[in-house]
């Protein structure tokens, strides 16, 4: 390190730079800079269309050279052509423009390494709370939770089981965000099962969410009302909000194996047997039905509790065109009125089996 002398000298030599703080001698190195080249730099940003020789003073000559060589390589600096005696001058480039992709590049980075240590902290909450057998923990915050939920769905081995309240607080987890983790999951071989409040079926983004999610593989269960969010992975871990109605910071419990745990498998099951089976178009046709398949999932969608009106949305037709084919359906069964109807498709095997649970037995 250079004493107090060797900063001090006369003006228009590199030792003439006022001594620098310690703690910032070497800051550019943390974008990636060598030690050399963040001095040099720091001098050419102060002394423009400069000689390498004016930047001799706490480096040697060649230490000097080689800098600026790697400068000039990686941008951070310019060189004009020699001048009639050879020699040749430099500028450092602008460190906004020179520095600025070094610094995001490192900023993404950190970012990245947050996240890690983030998750790494849950798993290592995670790990203590159950070796020392608590059966219930607490999380705080959105990223906390978030974190949580991603890590207990990447640990599925058997099955993950959900209840979507149709809540107005914004959700940790979305539908969207959660679409890759569904498939990374069900490519695992891992079962999907999920119970949705109907009123998600008014929405038509979620709507045709849903409909992909039973497409690749999903059992969905549409009820009229839950009381709750709830995740519970491989029977064995659960996550419900701890207060439901909080619009402040999330608060949530991790619920670990214990007759809690078995009390919220209970509710799980329930919900999903009572509710209606979310179907694609066609899935659940018997050969007895001479209906459409479009017509099959006009009155299977009415049966949930749809209106005329979401039901158009969620098919993509007009509404008096839904009502027009439920009116002719009714003629052509001989129905007075709606009720008729779906008494009717029940019997004749329009609609999903509710008494199908066989998915439910084989993972009790």
């Amino acid at each position: 390190m250079a004493d107090a002398e060797t900063w001090g000298g006369e003006p228009g030599r590199a030792d003439a730079v006022g001594p620098r703080d310690p703690v910032d001698a070497s800051l550019l190195t943390m974008l990636g800079l060598g030690p050399d080249e963040d001095a040099v730099y720091r001098l050419l940003v102060d002394r423009p269309d400069c000689e390498p020789v004016a930047l001799v003073g706490s480096l040697s000559a060649a230490a000097v050279a080689g800098a600026l060589d790697s400068l000039v390589e990686r941008g951070l600096a310019s060189a004009d052509l020699p001048d009639s005696r050879g020699a040749v001058r430099y500028r450092a480039a602008s460190p906004v423009l020179a520095l600025g992709p070094l610094l995001e590049s490192r900023r993404s980075a950190l970012h990245r390494v947050e996240s890690l240590v983030g998750d790494l902290s849950e798993r290592h909450r995670s790990a203590q709370m159950y070796g020392a057998g608590a059966p219930v923990e607490v999380l705080t915050g959105s990223a906390a939770i978030r974190r949580r939920l991603l890590t207990m769905q990447q640990r599925a081995t058997r099955e993950v089981c959900t209840l979507v309240p149709k809540n107005p607080a914004p959700a940790v987890l979305t539908f969207q965000d959660n679409r890759e983790m569904d498939s990374e999951v069900m490519g695992r071989g891992v079962t999907l099962r999920s119970v949705v409040e109907r009123a998600w079926l008014e929405q038509p983004v979620a709507a045709a969410l849903l409909t992909s999610s039973v497409a690749e593989g999903q059992h969905i269960s549409v009820t009229e009302r839950l009381p709750i969010k709830l995740v519970i992975v491989d029977r064995r871990i659960a996550l419900l909000p701890l207060d439901p109605e909080r619009e402040r910071e999330p608060v949530a419990l991790v619920v670990h194996r214990t007759g809690l745990l078995t009390a919220l498998v209970s509710l799980f099951e329930e919900h999903f047997e009572k509710g209606w089976r979310l179907t694609l178009p066609g899935t659940e046709q018997r050969e007895e039905s001479s209906a459409a398949a479009i017509d099959r999932q006009i009155v299977a969608l009415l049966h949930v509790g749809l209106t005329d009106a979401a039901i158009a949305r969620q098919l993509g037709m007009g509404h008096r065109t839904v009502q027009r084919r439920l009116h002719a359906l009714m003629d052509e069964v001989g129905a007075a009125t709606r009720f008729q109807l779906g008494w009717y498709a029940a019997r004749a095997g329009w609609l999903p089996d509710a008494s199908d649970n066989s998915v439910a037995r084989a993972h009790s």
